[in-house]
């Protein structure tokens, strides 16, 4: 573990943030699994990257320095995780379905180690999960699947259906479909949403998704806040001028959001 911390201009006095530097190895994904911690505390939130990005880039991005106010003022502590995109969705020498069992390996990483490490740091029950981008699909899917565990969720320029075939995205299995993909896109199974113990856990979770008007996944975000409103799951829908698919919009929509 590596603790130092961020200088911070603020109302001309210098401020730091603490940041900690986290990993240990996981035995759900038989490797090592790295994370970032900001603040001390305040509501807990993971925040997922982008695809195939790293634990460290919304720092080196400047996310976290438009965070800082709330930070420092000890309203969230910010966990910057690692993702393995790279051994599951665009893992390309691999089946479909293994792809998917990738995927559901690093759900149990989340649950069953990174939500107890979060909860042994941090007493706040207040949990928040974020993510742009691909980062967007895996907030809304965890939190979706295990409601219980978090008050809010915010998905910015997310797509939340991996099997869609767009014009600059593919479809991440490749026209393969079982059950275990579909109950992972959200996009599919909230349109379906039967279970009344999912739905009423669904119904106290704070929803927020972010998304450009010019954004190749607009339509796919229209879709699901659609969808949740039909299951009388509220959420609030953000559109944002232009594209707003880039860390610079990210940073100030966090400010908006939080």
């Amino acid at each position: 573990m590596t603790t130092s911390s961020l200088e911070l201009m603020t109302n001309s006095k210098t401020k730091t943030i603490t940041r900690e530097y986290k990993k240990w190895f996981s035995p759900h994904l038989q490797r090592d699994m790295e994370l970032l911690v900001f603040g001390d505390e305040g509501s807990p939130l993971i925040f997922f990257p982008t695809r195939m990005a790293r634990f460290y880039d919304y720092e080196d991005w400047g996310v976290i320095e438009a965070m800082k106010e709330k930070i420092l003022a000890g309203k969230i502590q910010v966990y910057c995780i690692d993702s393995i995109d790279e051994e599951s969705f665009y893992c390309k020498n691999i089946h479909p379905a293994e792809r998917m069992k990738r995927h559901m390996q690093f759900e149990k990483y989340l649950v069953d180690e990174l939500l107890p490490f979060i909860g042994k740091q941090n007493i706040n029950p207040e949990m928040i999960s974020a993510g742009c981008s691909l980062g967007a699909y895996h907030a809304v899917n965890l939190a979706f699947r295990h409601p219980r565990f978090f008050k809010k969720v915010i998905g910015m320029s997310g797509r939340y259906d991996l099997t869609l075939q767009l014009e600059f995205f593919n479809d991440l299995f490749e026209g393969y479909w079982d059950e275990d993909i579909y109950f992972n896109m959200p996009g599919q199974y909230i349109h379906n949403l039967m279970d009344g113990e999912l739905r009423e856990a669904l119904q106290h979770l704070e929803i927020i998704l972010g998304v450009g008007v010019e954004d190749a996944f607009l339509e796919n975000n229209l879709q699901l806040s659609k969808s949740l409103h039909e299951k009388n799951i509220r959420n609030t829908l953000h559109l944002q001028e232009g594209e707003a698919h880039k860390a610079r919009y990210w940073g100030e929509l966090m400010k908006i959001y939080l």
